[in-house]
């Protein structure tokens, strides 16, 4: 009997706490991923940066940036597609996701589709990993690190359609 009551004790507190983490990646969703991804799209760079903590380490095949200089890079970039008539349609998906209260370790895969004022789309594919922490109550990127590669090999469409893109 008693160790039918720690069975049943462990499995609440189990469906609890995954509960809990559901909740938190709802909220993360909410006040990270829905803005960050309606940035790309409306080309806002202001927005974009905000769901960035004040310091980030952000990492690329092009080294490592502490200076937030990616930060302007976003704010030029955005303008300079504003002016040439080009709009940016981002996708992505999850393929991992650890929450806690306070942290959030995710991973996973974006297409960023980019249309000229003539009609014609290119689309970029890479991985994502990125950590979340929330400071005074707000979800904000800490580190965000991505490729267009992994082990030698391109990140491509059908990497990309392993999975469908989350709709916000």
């Amino acid at each position: 009997m008693r160790q039918l009551l720690i069975f049943f004790t462990l499995a609440i507190s189990f469906g609890a706490n995954a509960q809990s983490v559901k909740l938190l990646q709802k909220e993360i969703d909410k006040t990270i991923w829905k803005p960050f991804q309606k940035a790309f799209e409306n080309l806002d760079g202001e927005v974009l940066n905000a769901t960035y903590t004040k310091e980030v380490l952000r990492v690329t095949p092009n080294g490592i940036d502490t200076k937030n200089t990616f930060k302007t890079a976003n704010l030029e970039r955005f303008k300079q597609n504003r002016k040439d008539a080009v709009s940016i349609a981002l996708d992505f998906w999850f393929e991992s996701r650890h929450t806690n209260e306070t942290t959030s370790y995710e991973v996973g895969f974006y297409r960023i589709g980019a249309t000229t004022k003539a009609g014609e789309t290119s689309y970029n594919y890479g991985q994502f990993h990125i950590v979340l922490k929330k400071i005074d109550g707000v979800w904000k990127i800490t580190q965000d690190w991505d490729t267009t590669i992994i082990n030698g090999k391109t990140i491509s469409a059908e990497d990309f359609e392993k999975q469908e893109p989350l709709k916000f």
